[in-house]
């Protein structure tokens, strides 16, 4: 598998990933031409040092993607924190092991970046994604909560 940053080129395949499952079904528009949020969100996105959109391509395809931002705190000593979000396989290469490798290289850049924890939200009705992230060695250790705007 082969990792690069993501391009704004990349956005309608992305776009499709976030919005392949019931939730994303729900949220995400990927009928083209893209709502410009979506480039703008991009456009920000980029231009953050702190923020990393990644695709995942498989012989010349894009499979999957994720994005992680770096957080800086004082709790824990002054720790950074990497936050991995939006970590979506494509339906025809989900259990095929590239899953692993996405949330490994993750990590990795976390490590890269001196971060002292990953950490990662998973809806808790996506059963099968909070079982895969468990057998990675996340813990559940917090109740979240969220306020809509």
């Amino acid at each position: 598998m082969f990792t690069t940053l993501a391009l704004e080129s990349d956005l309608p395949e992305i776009i499709d990933l976030l919005a392949d499952d019931e939730i994303g079904q729900k949220r995400e528009h990927s009928d083209l031409p893209l709502p410009a949020q979506y480039y703008a969100a991009f456009a920000a996105i980029e231009a953050d040092k702190n923020q990393l959109l990644a695709v995942f391509e498989y012989q010349d395809t894009l499979v999957g993607c994720l994005q992680i931002s770096f957080i800086p705190g004082l709790s824990r000593h002054g720790m950074w924190r990497g936050q991995i979000e939006a970590v979506r396989i494509s339906a025809t290469h989900r259990s095929k092991g590239f899953g692993t490798e996405m949330i490994s290289w993750a990590i990795e850049e976390c490590r890269a970046q001196n971060c002292g924890l990953v950490q990662l939200r998973s809806d808790k009705t996506r059963i099968k994604a909070v079982a895969f992230y468990q057998s990675l060695g996340f813990q559940r250790s917090h109740k979240g909560f969220k306020l809509s705007l």
